[in-house]
């Protein structure tokens, strides 16, 4: 059986990912793009290391690599390169990405990836494992579903990363799906979505589930929103934030998100996912994900979560559970 790369393994989320692997005992390569920190990495777990940027010779790297997994983040800076290198080298490429253009470019690539036996599924994280699979939940609920609105409750402080992609998702402008369209919606207005307790006003943003809600649900009209119940989104020069929240930081904050899908009958059905916090979520659903797509759960060609891992992955992962309101 051929490899799994976690590529960006010595950043907050993949090094957390490289480790939960190695305990799951994958045969596995880390990669990055600092020599030092990687060698370092790779010596502490006692694993192959490869060094090398996402450019044009990147897939040459990827020799005896069967599985790349994308934990380096902008994703707007790393997916291109790294996607076309999959599609060069046959290498199936997974990513935790919440940035919508990253899903673009991957739909976009998807006939060019088939072509080539390759796999793109991006979103194996917390974006957008629990959304989606969530909203084929509540899409079997309603007969004839024709809406679909997704809500992400953030709670807690964001890693230096995350907040880098939300900049990413908001320089990409407001969009929607409408009649099975990609637009802009430059004048999205906020909406009150409930979490379990109470009403909370969320702001439009568009997250990678408008490309994968499409696929997996068939439902024409999609709109996101987002509530930021803990701190605020920062502000002024993201680098200097933390790498992201301690262990006790994010046992004190689990995660939510709300979807509500609408029937040509005006049937409305909702539900609720809750799982553990959204970081200690994503390295192990990712490298869950990676784990079934090298022992064969593959589909070459665009793929999303819930259609090729089924409505239940994201209930796979402890301390998940769907509630129907």
């Amino acid at each position: 059986m051929k490899k799994l790369m976690i590529y960006g393994a010595t950043g907050y989320v993949g090094r957390m990912a490289a480790e939960y692997a190695k305990a799951q005992g994958l045969d596995m390569v880390i990669a990055g793009r600092s020599h030092d920190k990687v060698r370092a990495f790779a010596a502490e777990l006692d694993v192959p290391y490869r060094v090398f940027a996402p450019d044009a010779r990147t897939a040459e790297s990827l020799e005896g690599v069967g599985v790349l997994v994308n934990f380096a983040g902008p994703f707007a800076q790393t997916a291109d390169a790294l996607v076309q290198a999959c599609i060069k080298a046959g290498v199936d490429y997974l990513d935790i990405t919440a940035e919508i253009n990253v899903y673009r470019l991957a739909e976009r690539l998807g006939a060019e990836a088939a072509g080539s036996g390759v796999m793109l599924l991006p979103g194996v994280g917390w974006d957008v494992v629990p959304t989606d699979c969530l909203a084929v939940h509540v899409a079997h609920r309603v007969e004839d579903p024709l809406s679909l609105s997704i809500a992400l409750q953030v709670a807690g402080s964001m890693s230096r990363g995350s907040a880098r992609s939300v900049s990413e998702i908001i320089g990409a402008g407001l969009m929607a799906r409408i009649d099975g369209q990609l637009v802009a919606t430059p004048d999205a207005q906020p909406r009150h979505f409930d979490f379990g307790d109470g009403l909370e006003l969320c702001a439009p943003l568009s997250f990678g589930d408008l490309v994968t809600g499409w696929h997996s649900t068939g439902i024409p009209n999609i709109s996101m929103f987002v509530h930021f119940s803990g701190e605020p989104f920062p502000e002024g020069d993201l680098s200097q934030l933390p790498d992201g929240p301690n262990t006790q930081q994010r046992e004190a904050h689990r995660a939510r998100a709300a979807a509500e899908v609408t029937g040509a009958d005006g049937t409305v059905a909702r539900s609720v996912i809750e799982t553990v916090n959204g970081y200690t979520y994503t390295p192990i659903a990712a490298v869950e994900a990676a784990r079934r797509v090298l022992s064969g759960e593959r589909r070459p060609g665009f793929e999303t979560p819930a259609k090729l891992l089924g409505v239940g992955f994201a209930e796979s992962i402890a301390g998940t559970t769907i509630t129907d309101r």
